[in-house]
């Protein structure tokens, strides 16, 4: 049986064996057993001795196993057949140090793109062949350096719209570091060449703390320094709308004041925000940017202006028992809380105004008793003054400063206004308007009698929406200005009556040309005064001009804007032109 599957195993082997030809043939097609067809060398092919053969093997194992214990006469003993091709595999560049042997087939793996150029995902080469037109899409105009500019690259699209994006979405504070600042950029009012480049110094500022740009005001404003304003003419003006100021309030605007001395727009309301805007219409992206912006905390503002004449000061105040003072310079705030020996007389610091000198700040008592209060407090260090008191029933309906900040009109609600001096602690005059139930009182105009503080106009508003304009030079005697003969009931210049809603805002321009009265209790209901005639202009405003409910008006230290805020938090602006 043996005999018999002996036999059998070796016809099996004889016949499957191949012979020379056939594995010649299937070396060349399917290659040796690494895959890889045998290299032909020139030399003659020597015999392997198969005894080294299998010694290197044994060797070979045992430096796989980690094995080590191989003596240097088995070392020197090796030797491999140039028969045998050897494969290195290296990932990585190449190293020049090293030599490579001509007989070895060495193999090295693709590098990856990524690993080699680093270049983000993001990036297509295909965008350096695009080009977009700025000029043509409303949309992407904001993107444009200057007016004229119309078609850019794909690339220089992509980082304008970078920066677009992070204008409008700015890091928070605790990613802006000293080496890191948060820039906006500038646009230039020239295209030319250096506009356009976008990593120009022209064309992009640093954010500056408010004192930096108080302080620096030469590189801010561009008002003129003392210039004669050309005198407007009647009936008709000449005014423009410019753009509004682009933060809309989240409730009615009751406070504007301008700057007097750089471009520079503060409005308040009831959302317990001040507000300071760069007025600036051409200003890129966003005309008439916002500067910087206050909350105070639970405390609805009713008053906020500058200090003049300089205006590095704002004073604020809301209905609450205190009221703040704002050093722009120092960027510090000084909370008032108490009026020492008026205390009681002062439950609410809501009315307060400063005079036109800056020395010192008028505060409305709350007290009705036996007539109002007004008490006079020092502007630097707040200190009470003196204090004056009008007869009335029903207290004092409205206030203002002399224009030499030596005095105070006062006018109560039955009627009776008082000439108060500051200087004297005492009444220079008291008369008795024309009107009924007045609302405001405000004083404007140069060349008015020195002895009643230097205004020539008193204007009076009232409930029926009645507007008396009074002359103060028919106060004084024609021989002697210094002398006050003010009859019991003068009176008025002119009266208008186009508006039949209580006058809630009347505002004089600082040079004394310009009257505005307005109500907020109609749309749209404000009215243009020429003061040196006492007429009223016709082709301003129209129909479609956009006040809406106005609770706020003011004009710019020169005369050539007009800013008006309304109920929902808007403020549109107006230049008057000569």
């Amino acid at each position: 049986m043996s005999d018999y599957s002996s036999s059998c195993e070796s016809s099996v082997i004889s016949s499957t064996k191949k012979d020379a030809d056939e594995e010649k043939l299937e070396e060349l097609v399917f290659g040796n057993s690494l895959g890889i067809p045998e290299t032909k060398f020139e030399s003659e092919k020597k015999p392997i001795d198969h005894s080294i053969q299998e010694h290197s093997d044994e060797v070979n194992e045992k430096k796989l196993n980690g094995l080590s214990d191989i003596d240097d006469n088995e070392a020197s003993n090796l030797s491999f057949s140039p028969y045998t091709p050897t494969i290195f595999f290296y990932c990585g560049p190449s190293r020049k140090s090293e030599k490579k042997d001509s007989t070895a087939l060495s193999f090295s793996l693709p590098e990856s793109p990524t690993e080699t150029t680093d270049v983000p995902a993001w990036i297509d080469s295909d965008d350096d062949r695009l080009a977009i037109s700025l000029a043509t899409n409303t949309r992407l105009r904001k993107l444009r350096v200057s007016e004229n500019e119309d078609i850019v690259s794909g690339q220089e699209y992509i980082r304008r719209l970078q920066r677009q994006y992070e204008r409008l979405n700015p890091p928070p504070p605790w990613v802006q570091t000293p080496s890191r600042p948060y820039k906006r950029r500038r646009k230039s009012s020239a295209a030319s060449e250096e506009s356009i480049s976008s990593e120009s110094e022209d064309e992009q500022f640093q954010i500056q703390s408010l004192s930096e740009i108080l302080q620096k005001a030469d590189s801010l404003t561009k008002l003129p320094e003392t210039s004669k304003r050309a005198k407007l003419r009647p009936e008709v003006i000449d005014i423009q709308q410019t753009r509004p100021l682009p933060s809309n309030q989240s409730s009615a605007i009751l406070s504007l004041s301008f700057h007097p001395k750089i471009p520079v727009i503060l409005s308040s309301g009831l959302d317990s925000t001040l507000f300071l805007h760069r007025f600036d219409p051409t200003a890129h992206p966003t005309p008439n940017p916002l500067l910087t912006s206050v909350y105070v905390k639970r405390t609805p503002l009713y008053t906020s202006s500058f200090l003049y004449p300089k205006g590095y000061k704002i004073v604020f105040s809301g209905r609450r028992k205190y009221f703040h003072i704002w050093d722009l310079k120092s960027g510090k705030f000084e909370k008032v809380t108490r009026v020492y020996g008026h205390n009681d007389e002062q439950k609410f610091m809501d009315k307060i105004k400063s005079s036109p000198c800056g020395r010192y700040l008028a505060l409305q008592a709350t007290t009705k008793k036996r007539g109002g209060i007004i008490n006079i407090l020092d502007a630097s260090t707040t200190q009470w003054v003196s204090s004056m008191r009008i007869e009335g029933a029903q207290g004092i309906c409205d206030f203002a400063w002399w224009r030499s900040g030596n005095g105070l009109t006062v006018i109560s609600k039955t009627g009776e206004v008082a000439e108060w001096s500051v200087n004297e602690r005492a009444y220079v005059a008291r008369w008795i308007d024309d009107g009924f139930a007045p609302t405001v009182l405000t004083l404007g105009g140069p060349n008015g009698p020195h002895a009643l503080g230097g205004d020539r106009w008193v204007v009076i508003g009232s409930q029926s929406g009645i507007v008396n304009i009074y002359d103060r030079r028919t106060f004084v005697a024609a021989n002697d200005p210094s002398k006050i003969t003010i009859p019991e009931r003068p009176q008025p210049k002119k009266s208008f009556d186009q508006l039949t809603r209580p006058i809630s805002q009347l505002v004089i321009s600082p040079d004394g040309q310009l009257l505005s009265f307005s109500s907020q209790w109609k749309k749209d209901a404000l009215r243009l005064v020429h003061l040196a005639s006492c007429t009223i202009y016709r082709n301003w405003p129209t129909d479609r001009t956009p006040f809406g409910r106005i609770t706020a008006v003011a004009f710019s230290s020169e005369s050539n804007l007009l800013a008006v805020g309304n109920d929902i938090g808007k403020v549109h602006i107006w230049e008057i032109r000569s």
